[in-house]
């Protein structure tokens, strides 16, 4: 039997990636200290590997396909083909993102200020493509972690460091300088295993189901009867995903409605279905929606 080696990553995608393929379908388990995890599909091998090498094992062919950040393959410069991007799927408007950061009362206010200093990293490469960039010459040395400690203790003048949203190295009493750069969940290929008939077709299947539970997220169904005199009201009062779905009950004068709408606003929208005429209203979640 023909099998696809897929990647998962170890640290901090890893349980993320677990639960969004379990929403696709697909139950991964992955012991304490088993490097090997099991998936609930015959014609799929999982591997468990470190998001930063996954990009380098999926261009040598070591594997067909795999979930990692974007920073990563652009720090091993990796030739994959890039088929679904999760955060786009999910509509993330904040991606994660890579920064340069000093100590609040460093005197560096611009990226022209680390000349001749010193910068510590995990992301070397790159951080040396974005210095280059800005002709700038300072000595970039990898982080094996604890990487805001050595500003603190000035083994370092400035790092390159993950965030979110800054938060933290503010609480650390530092100061972002710039963005070097961002960076979104990745599922990528290797170009030859996408050539196979067979492997591309498999990975077109759990691309789609991937793309149809990220799609989901943050969403729910609604359903509802409403009487025809009020089906004017309740429908202006819906933010269909593209129109609600209204098929006739037995009764003629009633209807049944069923529509997509963002989680968030259904706290206050159920109120105003009900006052407008929705009876028997039932919100439901959502596994998967494919378009």
């Amino acid at each position: 039997m023909s099998k696809l080696k897929l990647g998962i990553p170890k640290g901090s995608l890893e349980q993320a990636t677990i639960n969004v393929f379990k929403k696709a379908g697909f139950e991964i388990r992955i012991g304490e200290r088993s490097y090997t995890p099991s998936i609930d599909d015959a014609e799929i091998e999982p591997f468990l590997i470190r998001a930063q090498e996954i990009s380098r094992y999926v261009e040598e062919g070591v594997l067909d396909c795999g979930i990692t950040g974007n920073d990563w393959i652009l720090e091993n410069k990796s030739k994959v083909l890039r088929i679904l991007d999760l955060a786009y799927a999910k509509q993330t408007t904040n991606p994660v993102r890579w920064v340069l950061a000093v100590p609040e009362d460093s005197r560096i206010r611009k990226v022209s200020g680390l000349k001749g200093k010193r910068v510590a990293t995990e992301l070397v490469g790159v951080t040396k493509d974005y210095l280059r960039k800005h002709k700038v010459n300072a000595q970039v040395e990898f982080s094996w972690g604890a990487t805001e400690v050595k500003l603190k203790v000035g083994l370092v003048d400035a790092i390159v460091e993950l965030t979110e949203t800054g938060s933290s190295l503010k609480a650390n009493n530092l100061r972002i300088v710039d963005t070097v750069c961002f960076s979104t969940t990745q599922f990528i290929v290797n170009k030859t295993a996408y050539q196979n008939k067979w492997k591309k077709d498999k990975i077109s299947q759990i691309v789609l189901l991937l793309l149809g539970a990220i799609t989901a997220e943050g969403r729910v169904g609604l359903k509802m009867n409403v009487a025809r005199r009020d089906i004017k009201r309740v429908i202006s009062l819906l933010p269909a995903l593209k129109n609600p779905t209204i098929s006739s009950l037995s009764r003629g004068d009633w209807y049944a409605v069923e529509t997509i709408v963002e989680e968030k606003i259904v706290r206050s929208l159920l109120p105003r279905l009900k006052s407008a005429g929705a009876e028997g209203i039932i919100e439901y979640p959502l596994n998967k929606l494919i378009y």
